[in-house]
């Protein structure tokens, strides 16, 4: 009975088997808690939740019974809805029967209302149909009416316009001519019709007509061959204006042009080239009269013209076309004669008469005026002038700049010229006061400052470079800029490079015994202190002439034309003033190195073998102390406003004297231990003196560049080393050679030669020496150059520096 049990339990699992899609739709239909419904359901962990220990199977018969209610509710339930399903194929299909009918029933209202719908369409095209008829007519009838009252409009007009240009009523024609002529552009397109192509022609006609008669009557009024003007205007031309308001726009222009050319021709007469006032020391006599012209025509004519024809402004710029021809013509003619001053003044007058144009007028006529020339650019330069062609100026804020002073650009060569000779003379006078008045000495306010001439010579040429500015922005700029370059170059060869001291091989009266017996020589100096101090007030003015060249260059950028931009370029006057800043530095750096230099011969030639007891520092230390600390404080005080100058000569100085001094070092030969020992102790002192270089005998304590404490630090400590190699034992040799590639780090026979001939080795030792050197040298990194140089690394500064600290105590211990 079991086996049949599980057996039926197993067919069910399998028929009731669902999909996981089935499930979880069940699922959301009918959530539900309980563990029987879960698709996973497992009878064993069911049970086992029922009864999870041995005395809950005491309540075993209790759960039995409610599972077998259960059961049987669920039964109850499956009979019900399986009973209830019984007639439900029956309902269905009468179900759809009903609405099959009802669809039928629908589809037939739909069509009902289709037909009505189409009948509704018919008759509102109908209606509309008679709807647009109507407008068609109403609209063709209000375009036939309002044609044919323009066409009224256009007879009657042509009519009047015909009658009141025979008895020149302009006053009445310029109102019905604007009229005519508007109704007429209704009728373009029907110029087909003979009828309206007539009126058209006679429309044409009357204009023709007009522009005829209203250029005789200004001609009789106006006549160009007249002894005298009429005094004053009339009603009929200032009609006649407005009537050429609306005729062909050269009416209007041949108006403008016959008045304006009546109205100037006496300044023609007057002021011909060959008339004394035609010159320019009379210029002013030109302006005098355009300005009393234009108050005589705005008192008798001011009111003739309209308002809109800028007639005072009209008169002014053809006035300024005339006279920069004429100037231009009879400056070509004197040539000769035109001065620097007289050009200057004319210009002045000029440039003020345009400034006074533009405060008056708003120079919206300089674009049309007719019968001359558009802009006031297009001047002819005569070929034997061209050397400055005007070119595209920028649009200055005074749009009447340049419309007459424009002539005088040709001619500014004169004033070019004159700036080269005045530039000339002013050289030549700094010359001469610095001969007189001599190089600025020590202790005084001039001492090392800048020279006062380079002051007085830029600010000639921000003078030069402002006038010229004002009289063109074009090619005399740059012709300009040459001659400041040409003596910019001449304040730098004569002023500063002619003025410095020559270097002496002089190097004084500093004997060995000298220093041996610790005498202070002064002597070895090449330079005064005013030398001195005339070095580094040229090497200050070199340096506010290289700052200020560079802003000169800035402002001509501004200054010129922005196509002639690219032609500034002072680069190479900078360039010169930097070289008189390093030759300069090179001289103080000479003058310091050559007073040391005997004290370093005096160091080589000192029989260091001998020496049997270190002691202070020797006698060269103090002498080559004295010499930094009697020119470095003058040049630090007379720097004081270039200070990055005066670091270059420390570093410069320091590049120097190191390797003259290792130099010298490599000649004390031979050199016992002791002698070695007052050596280090003596270097020691040097590397003290040179890392206080840049603020030794000052009282103000300002630590030193780090690129110059960097340089005085790797120099002196490889002089250090060279040093404690040569105090080293050289037995055994092996131990002795690694020591010295270990501290020199220089992979040179000829150093490592220098330091065995330093200790006094005997040639057969050095040659055994040489050859296990090479043997122990490190072989070079796989893809270097192959080179007796090698790099090591080298001590630290504080390594160096503690061990000098226990030398120095060593050395104390001695004596």
């Amino acid at each position: 009975m079991e086996e049949e049990e599980f057996e039926f339990a197993e067919d069910l699992e399998a028929i009731l088997h669902l999909t996981p899609e089935v499930q979880l739709a069940i699922e959301q239909v009918f959530p539900s808690q309980d563990p029987l419904d879960r698709a996973d359901f497992n009878a064993v962990e069911y049970i086992n939740t029922l009864f999870p220990t041995e005395q809950s199977l005491a309540n075993i018969d209790d759960v039995v019974n409610k599972i077998r209610l259960k059961i049987r509710r669920l039964d109850d339930n499956i009979r019900t809805v399986v009973r209830g399903q019984t007639n439900v194929g029956q309902d269905g299909r009468q179900a759809l029967e009903e609405a099959q009918i009802a669809i039928q029933q629908l589809f037939g209202k739909i069509k009902d209302i289709k037909d009505k719908a189409e009948k509704s369409e018919q008759m509102v095209k109908e209606i509309t149909r008679d709807i647009k008829q109507l407008d068609h007519a109403k609209r063709h009838l209000t375009t036939s009416i309002t044609t044919l009252n323009h066409l009224h409009m256009l007879v009657g007009g042509v009519d009047s316009l015909e009658a009141m240009t025979r008895k020149r009523q302009y006053g009445e024609v310029a109102n019905l001519l604007q009229g005519v002529v508007n109704v007429l552009e209704h009728f373009h397109k029907y110029m087909g019709i003979p009828q309206i192509r007539q009126l058209s022609e006679r429309v044409k006609a009357a204009q023709s007509e007009l522009g005829t008669q209203i250029l005789a009557d200004f001609e009789e009024a106006f006549p160009s061959q007249g002894s005298k003007r009429p005094g004053g205007p009339s009603n009929v031309l200032r009609d006649a204006c407005l009537v050429a308001n609306v005729l062909d726009p050269r009416i209007k222009q041949e108006i403008i042009k016959k008045f304006i050319r009546q109205h100037l021709s006496e300044y023609l007469v007057l002021f011909q080239e060959n008339q004394d006032v035609a010159w320019l020391d009379k210029i002013d006599r030109r302006y005098a009269w355009i300005k009393r012209q234009l108050l005589d025509y705005e008192e008798k004519y001011g009111r003739m013209f309209p308002e809109e024809w800028c007639m005072t402004e009209r008169i002014a710029v053809e006035f300024c076309h005339i006279t920069r021809a004429e100037l231009a013509k009879v400056m070509r003619t004197r040539a000769k004669e035109i001065e620097v001053k007289l050009l200057l003044f004319a210009i002045q007058r000029t440039t003020n008469f345009e400034g006074l144009l533009a405060k008056r007028f708003t120079g919206c006529t300089l674009t049309d005026v007719p019968g001359v020339r558009k802009t006031h650019r297009d001047e002819q330069y005569p070929p034997n002038n061209t050397r400055f062609k005007p070119k595209k100026p920028k649009a200055p804020d005074n749009p009447f700049h340049g419309i007459v002073s424009k002539c005088f650009e040709p001619h500014l060569y004169v004033y070019i010229e004159s700036q080269d000779k005045n530039l000339g003379e002013l050289i030549d006078r700094f010359v001469a006061d610095f001969r007189a008045q001599g190089p600025p000495k020590a202790g005084t306010e001039e001492g090392g400052a800048v020279l006062p001439s380079c002051a007085d010579l830029f600010v000639y040429y921000k003078k030069c470079m402002v006038q010229c500015s004002q009289l063109s922005t074009g090619e005399p700029m740059i012709a300009l800029t040459t001659i400041f370059q040409k003596f910019l170059r001449e304040y730098a060869w004569k002023i500063l490079s002619g003025n410095l001291p020559k270097s002496s091989t002089n190097s004084g009266g500093l004997t060995i015994s000298s220093l041996l017996k610790e005498k202070e020589v002064s002597e070895a100096a090449k330079f005064t202190v005013d030398e001195l101090c005339l070095i580094c007030s040229i090497l200050s003015t070199a340096e506010y002439c290289l700052a200020t060249t560079q802003q000169l260059e800035e402002k001509l950028k501004e200054k010129v034309d922005k196509v002639l931009v690219e032609r500034i370029n002072l680069t190479g006057e900078m360039d010169t003033f930097s070289t008189v800043i390093s030759n300069s530095i090179q001289l103080l750096v000479q003058d310091l190195d050559a007073a040391c230099d005997p004290a370093l011969t005096a160091m080589s030639k000192m029989p260091w073998q001998s020496v049997e007891h270190v002691g202070d520092q020797s006698p060269y230390v103090t002498s080559i102390i004295m010499h930094i600390k009697q020119n470095v404080p003058i040049i630090r005080d007379n720097l004081a406003s270039t200070r990055k100058y005066f670091t270059q000569f420390c570093i410069k100085f320091t590049n120097s004297f190191i390797p003259k001094f290792i130099n010298h070092l490599f000649r004390c030969k031979p050199i016992s231990m002791v002698g070695a020992e007052q050596l280090l102790l003596d270097t020691h002192s040097l590397k003290t003196v040179l890392l206080d270089l840049p603020s030794i005998g000052s009282q103000v304590l300002r630590k030193a560049p780090a690129s110059y404490t960097k340089i005085v630090v790797k120099g002196m400590t490889r002089a250090e080393m060279i040093l404690k190699v040569v105090m080293a034992p050289h037995e055994p040799p092996v131990v002795f050679v690694d020591n010295y590639i270990k501290l020199l780090a220089d992979g040179n026979p000829e150093t490592f030669q220098k330091i065995l001939d330093m200790k006094g080795l005997k040639r057969s030792e050095q040659s055994s020496m040489l050859e296990l050197f090479r043997q122990r040298l490190p072989t070079p990194p796989s893809g270097a150059d192959g080179g007796p140089s090698l790099s090591f690394s080298t001590p630290t500064p504080e390594q160096e520096s503690s061990r000098i600290r226990k030398l120095e105590k060593l050395i104390k211990k001695r004596l």
